[in-house]
């Protein structure tokens, strides 16, 4: 009869699974200790993965930049007087603009620089030395012209504030860990408390560990210092992490008690090497002179530069600086000179500084605002915001040196050649850092989420 049955159909005599005996005898009360093994395995090896969340990991593809300095320039800083020259502006000076308003040439003077010939005003001396080492991106354009908006776009990749993206530093986090487990992988130093605050540098919906660590202007990091003995702190903390850990371990525990766990290890870590990171002092004077952190205008945005640099060299992954006081719809000479002798020779500075320690071979740095202003003037001597054509530059690690991508129009409104959206900028520092941004996804609420969203082109031209 079985044998007639085979004969028939040739399937039925195949041998039986293991998993499919499983299923059916004694009721599959022996599939239901199998399933309960594999979740247990699966569970071990999720515990592996979050004991250590930060180590580093492989890039999507080789890549130079294993590091990244953001110097930002919050407020939006006006192009047309800084490192985007118009001779056409120049010449058509009081002239009614394309769009309207008075057509308004830069009062500073323009020079060309390096071998690249590249255009610096005499607000930037110490930039402009460096003009060879730049790849510029001159037809970067965004989505709203309102700061706050436009700020979280650049910074996590979307511009709706109500739901709330993980920001940039935290994505790399994420994709590469950090190469020294007793700092924070992301360090944002004097970020604007407006135009989004917190969300700039924080997480969102990826765990908690990946955000920011931010410090003010002179090293300032809160509760840093312990208020008692090591040894008993040592002890106090592992009572404590035993509790989390038992927390973390039951069911339906969650998901933020991996990250408190992991915040009080590397807190603990930081605070016998981050004060002494911090402290600029213990740089040679002749450095410290070179950076400007004993001249009044220079102090405070050069002290950032110093400890960017510090960081970066012990490892740090993502490092961003920032000097706000940039949006000048009035007081725009006065004020675009007092901003840029406060920025001009610290950046230059750090740029020298990270080549002449060979830091540049593996650390990208990107520099620029949020959007733009228009070449029309706005009331006696102001600028309004442009979204429409602005420029960004990078150096260091995997940059095509002297390179330049896009252009705006003859006056420099809108971009018409290479146009660059935010979210091409940030596929750009991603490739640049080995990632692919189309495969650098989180599952969150049933979605795949990434920074650059559904979007995203990576510009090659400026990649070596």
């Amino acid at each position: 009869m079985f044998a007639d049955s085979a004969h028939r159909n040739p399937h039925s005599a195949l041998p039986v699974s293991r998993r499919q005996v499983l299923k059916t005898a004694s009721a599959g009360f022996g599939m239901v200790a199998l399933a309960g093994i594999l979740g247990e395995q699966a569970r071990a090896a999720e515990r592996a993965a979050v004991a250590k969340p930060l180590a580093p990991k492989a890039p999507h593809f080789p890549a130079r930049a294993k590091k990244l300095i953001f110097v930002h320039m919050n407020g939006a800083m006006s192009q047309h007087d800084t490192f985007e020259y118009k001779p056409q502006l120049v010449r058509d000076n009081g002239k009614p603009g394309p769009g309207g308003g008075t057509l308004t040439g830069s009062k500073f003077k323009f020079k060309q620089y390096g071998e690249t010939g590249s255009w610096f005003s005499e607000l930037l001396p110490n930039l402009a030395k460096h003009a060879d080492k730049m790849a510029w991106l001159r037809g970067l354009h965004t989505d709203t012209p309102a700061h706050p908006q436009a700020v979280v776009q650049l910074h996590t990749g979307s511009a709706n504030a109500a739901l709330t993206r993980p920001s940039m530093g935290a994505w790399l986090l994420y994709g590469l860990g950090t190469e020294n487990q007793d700092l924070p992988g992301y360090v944002t130093i004097n970020p604007p408390p407006n135009f989004g605050g917190a969300v700039n540098y924080g997480s969102a919906f990826l765990p908690a560990h990946f955000q920011g660590t931010r410090i003010n202007d002179v090293g300032y990091l809160p509760n840093l210092r312990a208020q008692t003995e090591t040894d008993l702190q040592r002890r106090q903390l592992d009572l404590i992490q035993g509790m989390n850990r038992d927390l973390a371990a039951a069911p339906g525990a969650p998901d933020a008690v991996d990250g408190v766990i992991e915040s009080f290890e590397l807190a603990f870590k930081m605070q016998g090497k981050v004060p002494e990171l911090l402290d600029v002092s213990r740089e040679p004077t002749k450095l410290l002179d070179a950076y400007g952190t004993n001249e009044k205008h220079t102090a405070a945005f050069a002290r950032q530069c110093v400890m960017a640099r510090r960081l970066n060299e012990a490892g740090v992954r993502f490092v961003e600086i920032c000097q706000p006081g940039w949006d000048h719809h009035n007081n725009l000479h006065k004020g675009l000179i007092n901003r840029c002798s406060s920025i001009d020779q610290p950046t230059g500075a750090l740029l020298a500084d990270l080549e002449q320690r060979g830091l540049l071979e593996d650390t990208l740095v990107l520099f620029g605002s949020e959007f733009g202003r228009q070449p029309t003037s706005q009331g006696a001597d102001g600028r309004d915001h442009n979204i429409t054509g602005y420029s960004m530059f990078l150096a260091g690690a995997g940059v095509k040196a002297g390179a330049t991508f896009g252009a705006t129009d003859e006056y420099g409104i809108r971009a018409v050649e290479g146009r660059t959206h935010t979210n091409d900028l940030h596929a750009t520092l991603l490739a640049l850092m080995g990632l692919d941004h189309e495969k650098l996804t989180y599952r969150y609420a049933g979605r795949d989420f990434r920074l650059t969203d559904v979007k995203g082109n990576v510009v090659k031209e400026v990649i070596q």
